[in-house]
C-alpha cells in the first residue's frame, strides 16, 4: 500500500528484466492486477539457496565455494555493465540449481534494492532508509546506502566467500550496532583463524575484497 514500496518493486523488475545471463534469475513478466496490485513473474528455480546449504552442511570445500562465487561474479559483471548495483548480496540471495548436464549453476536473485548508477531510481533512497543486510554491508553502505557503486557488491561477495569456506563471518557482534561498528572500524578476523587449512592465496583475495576503502578492492 506504500507508493514508494511499489516504486521499488517496479525498479526491481526494470533492473532484473535487463539482465539476460544464465547467472541471474530471469524476470518473465511484470504488470498491475485489478486494484493496482503489482505483480512480478520470475523464473522458477529448482534447488536451494547457499544460506540454507551452509546451514545444513557447514563450510563448503574451497574449490566448490570459489566456483560458485566466480559464477556470481559473472552475473554481477553483467549487472554492473548495465549500471546496476545489487546492494544486498548474501548467501540467501544466491540460488544453487543445476544445468541439464548436472553441473552446478548459480543464479543471483532479489534485485529489490538494486541501484542504478544514474537516473531517477536513485532518488527513491532517503536518509531514513536502511537498505541491505547489515552483516554483508560495506563500510560506505553503512554510512550512506544511496551512495555506493559496484565495489560495495565486491565487499558483500567477499563476506559471502568468507562465510562459505568458514561458516563464520568476518565481523561478528551481539547486536546489529556492534556489527556495523566493527565493519566501519575493525580489521576482519582472518579466515584462516576459523579454517587453518585454507590456501593463503585465497585468504588474501578474501581480505582484499574486505578493504575498508573501495579503491583497495579487486576491480
Amino acid at each position: 500500500h506504500d507508493a514508494r514500496d511499489i516504486q521499488r518493486f517496479r525498479r526491481e523488475a526494470r533492473a532484473a528484466a535487463h539482465l539476460r545471463g544464465e547467472h541471474v534469475v530471469r524476470v518473465l513478466d511484470v504488470g498491475v492486477l485489478a486494484g493496482d496490485r503489482p505483480f512480478l513473474v520470475m523464473e522458477r528455480i529448482d534447488g536451494v539457496d547457499l544460506g540454507t546449504k551452509l546451514d545444513a552442511e557447514g563450510p563448503l570445500p574451497a574449490g566448490v565455494a570459489v566456483d560458485l562465487v566466480l559464477q556470481a561474479c559473472e552475473g554481477l559483471a553483467e549487472a554492473h555493465g548495465l549500471g546496476v548495483v545489487h546492494r544486498d548480496l548474501k548467501p540467501s540471495n544466491l540460488l544453487l540449481t543445476a544445468r541439464p548436464d548436472g553441473s552446478a549453476l548459480l543464479k543471483i536473485s532479489d534485485f529489490g534494492i538494486a541501484k542504478w548508477a544514474s537516473g531517477p531510481a536513485t532518488k527513491l533512497t532517503t536518509t531514513a532508509d536502511f537498505l541491505g543486510s547489515p552483516k554483508y554491508m560495506s563500510p560506505e553502505q553503512v554510512r550512506e546506502a544511496s551512495d555506493v557503486d559496484a565495489r560495495a557488491d565486491v565487499w558483500s561477495l567477499g563476506v559471502t566467500l568468507y562465510q562459505l569456506v568458514t561458516a563464520r563471518l568476518p565481523f561478528e557482534a551481539y547486536t546489529t550496532a556492534g556489527v556495523l561498528a566493527a565493519i566501519t572500524a575493525d580489521d576482519p578476523v582472518p579466515p584462516t583463524t576459523h579454517a587453518p587449512e585454507l590456501d593463503p592465496a585465497l585468504e588474501a583475495v578474501i581480505l582484499r575484497c574486505l578493504a575498508k576503502k573501495p579503491e583497495g578492492r579487486p576491480r
